[in-house]
């Protein structure tokens, strides 16, 4: 896993400067999709996510994340669809044109509301063709629903590390 993440991240440098050109967000009425692995300490799983500027550094949009593997808890039956389940509504402060970084790349810090926790978010993405590029993001919750979770509560409701592929589907 170290070795994959520290490629990813010398990819995410050589290319910053090479393609400077391609906008990682250009504002309102951008779409960009994400679709990647979900890291968390019981499990992993796949995570999507659609978000939409509404304005030169800001966007809206929401996530998806199902929970595939699961690690078994002693003398607890598997996790339900609902356990492994997750939807978020987000709010993103793109930030990449603000603190002055190259046009294909944006960081975003965020809030996120969920079934299982309100929570923040930051993330980064780098575009290397039109339309296509990497992202990775971390999640963690802020306020859990449900203080006193147990067992499979947990899954969805813990720090987490998503990875994997954006598209910007304005192109």
């Amino acid at each position: 896993m170290k070795r994959i993440i520290t490629s990813l991240f010398l990819l995410f440098i050589g290319y910053t400067q090479a393609n400077a050109q391609i906008d990682a967000y250009k504002g309102k009425g951008d779409l960009r999709y994400q679709v990647g692995a979900n890291l968390q300490k019981w499990g992993t799983g796949i995570v999507t996510s659609l978000d939409y500027g509404i304005g030169e550094s800001f966007s809206i949009g929401e996530q998806t994340s199902y929970l595939l593997g699961v690690k078994s808890f002693a003398g607890i039956d598997k996790p339900g669809f609902g356990d492994r389940f997750d939807v978020k509504a987000r709010f993103n402060a793109n930030l990449g044109s603000f603190i002055g970084l190259p046009s294909n790349v944006d960081v975003y810090p965020g809030l996120n509301l969920g079934l299982k926790n309100f929570g923040g978010h930051v993330g980064g993405r780098v575009f290397f063709e039109k339309g296509f590029g990497l992202f990775t993001e971390a999640q963690f919750p802020i306020a859990k629903y449900n203080s006193d979770a147990i067992g499979y509560e947990h899954l969805n409701n813990q720090f987490s590390f998503n990875i994997g592929v954006a598209f910007d589907l304005g192109k």
